[in-house]
């Protein structure tokens, strides 16, 4: 019964990074049992005699973390190295994440659909993908190079992917 509660205070939080670190907090997070949340981009890095495929964050300097409200559970958090801050308020609470962003966001990386960063948005009509393994998810209609796009955002760290769902069926949400 005490597992059930725990887990129910559990929210989703952004923690700023230093720059080029958040693959490292990432690990030493899970390391401490952490839950945590680090969505990559694969882009292919050509050099003069090679080419290598390499896994960046999608939102760089931001690492997402499942946490407890509890102080002595953020302490924790902030003592890993590489951790700057919270991302929020400089005084009072913290805000969280909510976990339909989060979801949104894992959505779009599991079902390895094409995607790439793009400017976070604040106006634009919001849209529901309709059918398809991306039935349901929802965003901001774009465009992107004459393609229809789907923006997802993470609002507090004000950082969105942006999704091409030409062949998709799109409504307004």
């Amino acid at each position: 019964m005490l597992s059930a509660n725990v887990s129910d205070d559990r929210r989703w939080y952004a923690i700023h990074t230093r720059a080029r670190h958040e693959k490292q907090i990432e690990f030493r997070l899970r390391q401490a049992g952490v839950e945590n949340f680090l969505p990559l981009i694969t882009e292919v890095h050509r050099w003069s005699d090679r080419r290598k495929e390499i896994s960046l964050p999608l939102f760089p300097g931001y690492v997402f973390v499942r946490i407890a409200s509890d102080p002595a559970v953020r302490l924790n958090v902030l003592k890993t190295p590489g951790v700057l801050n919270f991302v929020g308020r400089s005084s009072g609470e913290i805000p969280a994440i909510p976990e339909d962003e989060i979801e949104r966001v894992r959505i779009v990386i599991r079902e390895e659909a094409r995607f790439f960063p793009c400017p976070f948005l604040k106006e634009g009509q919001r849209v529901r993908i309709r059918g398809g393994v991306l039935d349901g998810l929802e965003g901001i209609l774009s465009s992107h190079k004459g393609a229809s796009t789907v923006v997802v955002s993470v609002e507090l760290i004000q950082r969105s992917v942006s999704l091409l769902v030409d062949g998709y069926d799109v409504e307004a949400a």
